[in-house]
């Protein structure tokens, strides 16, 4: 752990240093004395036109010092919330500067820490900004790479050729539908997945919700005459549950959704491939499911073992197969990058291997160390790629995709992921998942159905949003779904200014 003395600095400064920090070591704590510290960071920050941020990092042991200063010239008043925000960001740019100076280790993403950088560059566009004076924004005042702009640049492209009226969405909806069981619970997963042997009570009980939450729901959307863009069946594993099960699921949603034909994009999650069976192929085709996802994450079996998938190499390939013999035209296939124990070469190998099955879209995701997993739990455990070879995975990802005809659609970020990287969608041209670009560009409200559903209600009054999170385990869902039901058309009347 790194603990650092904050020196001539608000508190209200603490959470960003920690993110800051946190970008070039794994643990960090901030003391409130030096005797407890080993780096002390002397801040002077001057509140005027320009914003004035220098910074002195010194090391308590040795007495070596690196500083950084930098101004920032502010077009707002300094009462208001923009400015308070531009003075953290020159923080922060100092911040940074000292801490590259004194590791060695450069942030392709500057000091950016948030999930959606696309949205950061959507906003400067609809502001009207230009390309290229957001470009030099982003490089200037919050130091992002150039490579990591350049493709920016080609997602936002890419998002508003595929849906021209992304900007105008707030006239529709989407649903998310969690279903929250899996064969086995995998070792970096942290999404609401509960092992479904032994739990068909739990399983039943839960769908009798379900079907009660996307009939009040659609109730709601028939009333207010707000059409469905898509509709995202997620967990969880959706084809843990049995085809019949799925099927009353699909009635349910064309008995409830008034605009449920004219939908754009129906997607359904089949990541575990040993959930998949003809059944239920056989089904998805019946009900024109747009989109299935099969996800490999990797192709070593032993990597499998070890992060409990459960399911074999040949297995991903037979049911990828017969996917395809069974007439699903749309798969998607996820990757992780820096999974225990794969390097360059095993990488390499993985990306031969999609190489040959050419899905239509797949998604590069960098491994991150998520809060509650097992791995992160276990850690020592689980021996993962080092910043640099995590770097250059991701680089040869996007090589890769590029020489295949793939293009970026969209892209997230997460804490505690490896190299301080970022996750990418990459699809053939117009095979883009709708929903994908929907959630991350925070443009539509989505209304979470099922577990651990997290509603994100976007108002077209103002473009405020608001969360609405369904419980993630089985029974509390059972237990209280009609009250949340009911507190979540409340708030949804309230966003969308009914009374």
């Amino acid at each position: 752990m790194k603990t650092f003395w904050i020196q001539g600095l608000d508190k209200a400064f603490y959470r960003d240093i920690e993110l800051i920090a946190q970008l070039f070591f794994e643990e960090v704590a901030l003391q409130e004395d030096e005797a407890q510290a080993q780096m002390q960071l002397r801040f002077t920050v001057r509140e005027d036109h320009p914003i004035f941020a220098r910074v002195v990092l010194k090391e308590l042991a040795s007495g070596q010092t690196w500083q950084a200063e930098h101004q920032r010239e502010v077009k707002v008043a300094s009462e208001s919330k923009e400015y308070r925000k531009k003075v953290k960001q020159a923080v922060n740019y100092v911040l940074l500067q000292v801490l590259e100076q004194a590791t060695g280790v450069k942030q392709p993403w500057g000091i950016l820490t948030g999930v959606r950088p696309t949205k950061l560059l959507h906003s400067m566009l609809l502001d009207g900004i230009g390309m290229d004076e957001a470009e030099t924004i982003l490089k200037k005042d919050y130091l992002i790479h150039q490579e990591k702009i350049d493709i920016l640049k080609e997602i936002i492209a890419r998002q508003v050729t595929v849906l021209p009226d992304l900007y105008d969405l707030d006239k529709e909806v989407s649903l998310y539908i969690g279903i929250p069981f899996c064969p086995t619970k995998c070792a970096y997963c942290t999404f609401p997945a509960y092992a479904i042997q032994g739990r068909n009570g739990s399983v039943e009980g839960f769908l009798r919700g379900l079907h009660e939450e996307i009939a009040a729901v659609g109730a709601w959307l028939h009333e207010r005459n707000l059409p469905v863009t898509t509709i995202y069946f997620g967990g969880g594993t959706p084809t843990s549950i049995t085809a019949e099960q799925m099927d009353g699921l699909f009635e349910e949603l064309k008995r409830s959704i008034p605009t449920f034909d004219r939908v754009r994009e129906l997607t359904v999650e089949a990541g575990r491939p040993d959930t998949l069976d003809p059944e239920k192929l056989d089904l998805m085709k019946r009900w024109k499911v747009d989109r299935i996802s099969i996800n490999p994450q990797s192709f070593k079996e032993e990597t499998l073992k070890l992060i409990g998938r459960h399911h074999t190499v040949k297995e991903t390939l037979e049911k990828y197969q017969l996917a395809r013999e069974m007439g699903l035209t749309n798969i998607n296939m996820d990757l992780i990058i820096g999974l225990p124990n794969e390097g360059l070469d095993s990488f390499q190998e993985t990306l031969n291997m999609m190489g040959a099955l050419r899905p239509e879209s797949l998604t590069v995701h960098t491994l991150s160390f998520k809060r509650g997993s097992i791995m992160t739990q276990n850690k020592e455990k689980y021996r993962v790629a080092d910043r640099d070879e995590t770097g250059e995975m991701v680089r040869m990802a996007r090589d890769w995709a590029k020489g295949m005809g793939y293009v970026p659609y969209y892209l997230y970020r997460q804490k505690n992921i490896l190299g301080n990287q970022e996750n990418v969608g990459y699809a053939f041209p117009g095979l883009e998942s709708l929903y994908n670009i929907i959630i991350m560009e925070e443009r539509q409200t989505i209304i979470g159905l099922g577990c651990g559903a997290v509603s994100k209600i976007v108002s077209p009054l103002d473009g405020k949003i608001g969360r609405w999170p369904n419980p993630k385990e089985p029974k509390a869902y059972i237990d209280t779904y009609q009250r949340h039901i009911m507190d979540k058309l409340n708030m949804l009347d309230k966003a969308y200014g009914v009374k």
